[in-house]
C-alpha cells in the first residue's frame, strides 16, 4: 500500500512527532515501511551532525511500521515498542536520510523487526533491531 493509503500521509498525520520532526511516510506494506526526512540544523547535535534521537526515532518508525499490517490488503493495527537496538556506524549531516524497516519474524501479538538507515548517496549510517507488541486499535470517543 502506498504512504497515501495510510493515515501518516501527508494531510493525515497521525503521529504528531513525525510530524514535527518532518519524518515523512514514503511507503507501507505488509512486512514492510520506508521513511524520510531532510536533515536541517534543528536534527543536529552540538558537533553538527544527526542526533543519535533523531536517527533512533527514523529507525523505532520504520521497523515498528513494517508490522503493522500483518498480511497484505490488511487494515493497519497499533503497536508498541518492547525493546528497541541501535547501532550507530557513521556521521550523518544535512540532506535526505531513508529509514527502512523489515518484518524478520512474527507471532500472534509480538513481532520482531530490523532496519537501515541510509544518507543519500547509499551509505549506511545505523541499523536497529526491535521487537513490538500489537495492541487493539483505540475505540473512537464515544463510540
Amino acid at each position: 500500500m502506498s504512504a497515501a493509503g495510510f493515515a501518516d500521509a501527508p494531510g493525515g498525520a497521525d503521529n504528531p512527532l513525525l510530524e514535527y520532526l518532518g519524518i515523512v511516510l514514503v511507503e507501507v506494506s505488509a512486512g514492510h515501511a520506508t521513511f524520510q526526512i531532510e536533515v536541517d540544523a534543528r536534527h543536529l547535535n552540538r558537533q553538527g551532525s544527526l542526533q543519535g534521537g533523531v536517527a533512533a526515532t527514523l529507525l523505532d518508525a520504520a521497523c515498528g511500521y513494517a508490522g503493522l499490517a500483518a498480511r497484505e490488503g490488511e487494515a493497519m493495527g497499533q503497536a508498541v515498542t518492547v525493546s528497541l537496538a541501535i547501532n550507530y556506524l557513521r556521521r550523518a549531516g544535512p540532506g535526505r536520510l531513508r529509514a527502512t524497516g523489515k518484518v524478520t519474524k512474527t507471532g500472534r501479538s509480538l513481532y520482531f523487526s530490523s532496519g537501515e538507515l541510509l544518507s543519500e548517496s547509499g551509505e549506511l549510517v545505523a541499523t536497529a533491531q526491535g521487537a513490538f507488541k500489537r495492541s487493539p486499535a483505540p475505540s473512537s470517543p464515544g463510540a
